[in-house]
């Protein structure tokens, strides 16, 4: 039997910690997942979920379920809640909302978009000679190993159609809960750097567990014009 489910003095405080954090990374987790991911009982998740909920940290919600349900319900899923997410930190405060908002009222939403284009400009850049010198199966992975170095704890997962990239944390989720031009402006950049249409599918700053943007998969130009006829 492990220690931490005998022992009532045993400080939980770092494994709560590593529950939560593993939610943020992965996204909306099950308490099986989770006990499996973490090397954990499944009665010792289920604890440190239960005062995770207590706290706010974290909310259960009913899986998205794509198809025809199995039998029986599903079990639920556990997200991170705003109050969750400002435990991990953001890159913005009250004056960065109160700043757009100016920029709002004196411009107009053509003005916030401008701001919001501009703010990822240099990331922009950054990242453009990276993706560029990358095999093109392997761009969407340069990207989000670039958005985990500025905070977003991005993943690419492969999806029917194509590939989807996940952001599983994001630092200005309170911003653009307000302000939408942030994603938007985001969006933009991603099809901008992978040189192909992109779809966002879900943002944290709409309620959802994860911003996921969905990259198709890109068709050949050269296949298609020999399709012309001549």
């Amino acid at each position: 039997m492990r220690a931490e489910e005998t022992s009532p003095i045993v400080d939980d405080a770092p494994t709560r910690e590593r529950v939560a954090t593993t939610i943020m990374e992965n996204g909306p987790s099950t308490a099986a997942a989770l006990a499996e991911r973490l090397g954990l009982t499944p009665a010792a998740v289920r604890r440190h979920l239960d005062l995770l909920l207590a706290d706010g940290v974290l909310e259960a919600r009913e899986p998205r379920v794509h198809g025809p349900r199995g039998r029986g319900r599903p079990a639920k899923v556990f997200v991170i809640t705003d109050t969750g997410r400002d435990h991990f930190g953001h890159a913005y405060d009250t004056l960065a909302t109160d700043a757009l908002r100016f920029v709002q009222q004196s411009g107009g939403d053509d003005a916030v978009s401008a701001f919001a284009r501009q703010r990822l400009a240099a990331f922009e850049d950054r990242v453009r000679p990276l993706i560029d010198a990358a095999e093109p199966q392997d761009r969407a992975a340069v990207l989000a190993e670039a958005l985990t170095g500025d905070g977003y704890a991005a993943t690419v997962d492969a999806a029917a159609s194509g590939e989807q990239i996940c952001q599983h944390h994001c630092p200005v989720a309170h911003v653009a809960g307000e302000f939408p031009h942030l994603c938007e402006a985001e969006t933009e950049m991603f099809s901008r750097l992978l040189g192909t249409h992109v779809q966002r599918l879900a943002t944290i700053a709409n309620g959802d567990g994860i911003c996921t943007t969905h990259l198709p998969h890109q068709t050949s130009k050269k296949s298609a014009a020999e399709r012309l006829p001549s």
